[in-house]
């Protein structure tokens, strides 16, 4: 498998944040692992055997940081003398490919697909992500009838206007280099007027569908989300690692910091506070192909404090069971604890909720069960319930 990364992009919108470095080494997390660690290390998850760099602005800063680190992979630097554009960007690294079929990437976009499943259908093909009331991207038209498949003809792409819901170009190209001439082109231009918009009208553009989490870090306040959200990403992969390979069929799990991001020193009141864990309705739909119950146990104690109430509780819980189930995922049975006295028998770590399930599915096992959790109540539980212990560390 060989990819090319894009890290040529000035940052302009950044400039305020990052200062005097390129975009795709903005620092992520609490370590300050640059965002192209981070895209790097999601590849190393495949067989990647040789990368291409294709760098400009500040060129020196990218090479230093690659060559500074031992990889898995062998490595080339396409460097550009000058700004050739998006197109003229791809043309130039595509040259240093030894692959007929190579992956593009953008390195200022985190959009983890499954790469090993994205077809060479065209030309050009392109991972398609699906996004609701959106106005920063343009939206990306493919034939009618076909989007069920997943592979699409793309047919037209839009300005940037409001959208209630669409799909939108994920910036991950899958290319095949013989069929795919870009010789006649001027030196400098645009991949995505220049190619993309041609190609679609000629029907010489494929598209795939991919919900995967998807962050793009141009503009500031998604790069402070990506301080959290990508980290936290990789910390539930490596989690559903360990819950896929457990001989368990019974999952237990947290809901705060595990299915939407921690409020910390407050609760979740109503459905526009609930944000969802990078990643979490992907592994969902993951485990409902494994265990046989998929069971919530959560502490609320904000309605035992009168902060919310059981009303405001149930429909955030209804429409995050809609979504779940929209996704391919699905929880058996969500039990609540809104007690305030750490005494209640109920509420965690105490096993009354363990107790209650039990009850509920008189076959569950606790040495065939596990719980998926970010807090020492939760391994507490896990351990009074008899029962296996999964950390979800962000």
């Amino acid at each position: 498998m060989e990819v090319v990364v894009l890290c040529g992009g000035l940052g302009t919108r950044l400039r305020p944040v990052l200062s005097d470095i390129p975009k795709c080494l903005a620092p992520v997390g609490t370590e300050g692992e640059p965002f192209l660690g981070w895209m790097l290390r999601w590849l190393e998850g495949y067989s990647v055997d040789h990368v291409v760099f294709s760098v400009g602005y500040l060129k020196e800063r990218v090479k230093d940081f690659v060559k500074g680190r031992e990889w898995p992979f062998s490595y080339d630097f396409a460097e550009e003398e000058s700004p050739l554009g998006t197109g003229g960007a791809v043309r130039y690294a595509l040259q240093f490919c030894r692959e007929e079929k190579v992956f593009v990437v953008n390195g200022d976009t985190f959009y983890p697909v499954d790469l090993s499943a994205m077809p060479f259908d065209a030309p050009v093909s392109l991972a398609l992500k699906p996004m609701r009331d959106f106005d920063r991207y343009g939206a990306v038209s493919v034939l009618p009838g076909e989007r069920s498949s997943g592979h699409l003809r793309v047919t037209a792409f839009h300005e940037k206007r409001p959208c209630k819901e669409g799909l939108i170009n994920g910036g991950v190209y899958a290319i095949d280099r013989k069929r795919l001439d870009l010789g006649a082109l001027p030196e400098r231009f645009s991949f995505e007027k220049e190619v993309l918009e041609p190609f679609a009208a000629r029907n010489r553009l494929a598209g795939w569908v991919s919900d995967d989490y998807f962050i793009d870090i141009g503009i500031a306040e998604d790069y402070e989300r990506s301080e959290w959200a990508i980290p936290a990403w990789f910390g539930l992969q490596k989690a559903s690692e360990i819950i896929m390979s457990a001989d368990a069929d019974t999952l237990f799990l947290d809901r705060d910091g595990v299915i939407n991001r921690l409020r910390p020193n407050d609760y979740v009141k109503c459905w526009e506070e609930f944000e969802w864990m990078p990643g979490i309705l992907q592994a969902l739909a993951r485990w409902a192909g494994k265990f046989g119950r998929i069971i919530l146990v959560t502490n609320q104690r904000g309605v035992g404090r009168g902060l919310m109430s059981d009303v405001n509780l149930a429909k955030v819980h209804a429409r995050m069971m809609s979504e779940i189930l929209a996704s391919g995922g699905r929880i058996d049975l969500i039990l609540v604890c809104t007690a305030v006295s750490d005494d209640d028998p109920r509420r965690k770590p105490n096993p009354g909720m363990f107790h209650e399930a039990c009850a509920l599915c008189p076959d569950i096992r606790p040495e065939r069960s596990i719980m998926l959790g970010d807090s020492p109540s939760d391994a507490a539980f896990a351990q009074r319930c008899g029962m296996a212990f999964c950390h979800l560390i962000v």
